[in-house]
């Protein structure tokens, strides 16, 4: 199709195509959309006859995406997010009135300990915006923020392509969860007698943590590993069991419950947990708002 071509397309239909793909439900895209359910219905008639596809097919309650409809989807999103950023750049962004989605990825450890401080933020200053998280660690993050996936991750991070903008929150320190009665810190040797679960989304068995440990000539015994932090808090009661943890995310951990949270007993390297961004929503009023808050609610404070 040449530029000419596009003149025929209405950019509104391509907004319902990508509502529709994410809530697969007509009743809750017409809601998304602010529009009646038979509109919503009319669109995707004159969609699957742009495309020339069916794109949903109806999987009893729900609408399943064909192959062909994923793959519009992938091709659409970033060159929507493009148009949106050149659009929402000709004005500003007012929190109290306007209305965004934001995709945000976030790593398990800032999902559990630090998001639910930029929730009630977001909720206070900006009532009409949509929050849509997605999970993201060090390897996922510059493939989601390429496919436009996210518009912002909050992870620990390596190498970056060179569009990417990035900007450190804080430090992460380690604390190690127990929640065991013994008294009195733990010493090395209990550390390393005593054995550990690991919170890990890959599935591995070791971490920076081993790393440390290596260096003063010791070793641990992981016995489990999980994938989100939100677990330890039913699996760590009443058993010996450790699990290192960053300290923001073992605040929020011990709250509320019998477990409690020691310093490590040698020296660790720490890391750093940072925002990212890319550079075609470097200057968009919203998202810069957005970076703004997490900086607020996420970064080290003092």
């Amino acid at each position: 199709m040449n530029r000419n071509e596009l003149r025929r397309v209405d950019m509104n239909l391509l907004v319902v195509f990508e509502t529709l793909m994410f809530e697969r439900n007509l009743t809750r895209a017409a809601e998304k959309l602010f529009l009646g359910q038979p509109a919503v219905s009319a669109a995707l008639a004159r969609l699957r006859e742009l495309f020339n596809d069916p794109l949903l097919v109806r999987n009893g309650r729900h609408l399943e995406p064909t192959a062909r409809a994923l793959v519009i989807l992938r091709e659409l999103q970033p060159a929507m997010d493009t148009i949106s950023c050149a659009v929402s750049r000709a004005r500003e962004f007012t929190p109290g009135i306007d209305r965004a989605t934001f995709r945000i990825g976030l790593s398990d450890d800032a999902e559990f300990g630090l998001f639910p401080k930029l929730v009630r933020q977001l909720r206070a200053e900006a009532p009409n915006v949509v929050l849509v998280v997605r999970r993201v660690h060090f390897l996922l993050m510059t493939p989601m923020l390429t496919s436009g996936e996210i518009s912002v991750g909050v992870s620990y991070t390596t190498d970056l392509p060179a569009n990417a903008k990035r900007r450190r929150l804080r430090e992460m320190k380690v604390k190690v969860l127990r929640g065991d009665d013994r008294p009195g810190p733990l010493t090395l040797d209990e550390f390393c007698a005593r054995p550990h679960v690991l919170v890990s989304f890959s599935g591995d068995l070791s971490g920076n943590i081993d790393n440390d440990l290596a260096r003063v000539g010791a070793s641990r015994h992981v016995v489990m590993a999980v994938p989100q932090f939100g677990g330890l808090r039913s699996i760590l009661p009443g058993t010996d069991l450790l699990a290192s943890v960053p300290d923001y995310a073992a605040a929020a951990l011990i709250e509320g419950t019998q477990l409690r949270a020691d310093d490590p007993p040698f020296p660790t390297v720490t890391s750093d947990l940072s925002m990212v961004w890319g550079e075609g929503t470097d200057g968009d009023p919203a998202e810069r708002w957005l970076r703004s808050r997490i900086v607020e609610s996420m970064a080290e404070q003092g």
